[in-house]
């Protein structure tokens, strides 16, 4: 075993508390912040997704009511068009004016409810695209924080 000569100091020695508690200080500021920044965030977010769910429901609600109200347009132009043709039927003559009336009111018909099909689909197209926005811009922004983060 070497002994330690008089005049040598020993390697802990210079250590400096003051230094280390400065390092120290240092670090938990930086986690302070770090950790405000994290919560602002998260915070900026959850206010975000809770605005997006308030819209998406209001355009959700508007959405269904005008949407409800074409559908319920669609079946009193239909009954409206049934009611007609019966009292057409009613004045049928013949054998071949019934097939004449009963083809040509298949006929519009058939085209109407393509025209009404169309009409509620796009209906349900662009209401789907708005509610589903509110959505899309909260993600593009969350995204686009976390990126510059």
């Amino acid at each position: 075993m070497v002994k330690n000569p008089s005049n040598a100091k020993p390697e802990f020695a210079a250590f400096d508390t003051a230094a280390a508690a400065d390092q120290i200080r240092s670090l938990a500021e930086q986690s302070i912040e770090q950790t405000g920044k994290a919560y602002s965030m998260l915070k900026d977010s959850g206010e975000s997704v809770q605005k997006a769910v308030e819209q998406t429901l209001e355009t959700t609600r508007e959405a269904g009511s005008q949407w409800h109200l074409k559908a319920l347009e669609a079946a009193r132009t239909n009954t409206e068009a049934g009611f007609k043709h019966l009292e057409a039927l009613a004045g049928v003559t013949s054998y071949s004016q019934f097939i004449e009336l009963q083809t040509s009111f298949f006929r519009r018909q058939a085209e109407t409810n393509a025209d009404q099909l169309k009409e509620l689909q796009s209906s349900a197209s662009k209401a789907t695209d708005e509610i589903l926005k509110p959505f899309k811009d909260v993600f593009s922004r969350s995204l686009n924080n976390f990126n510059a983060a």
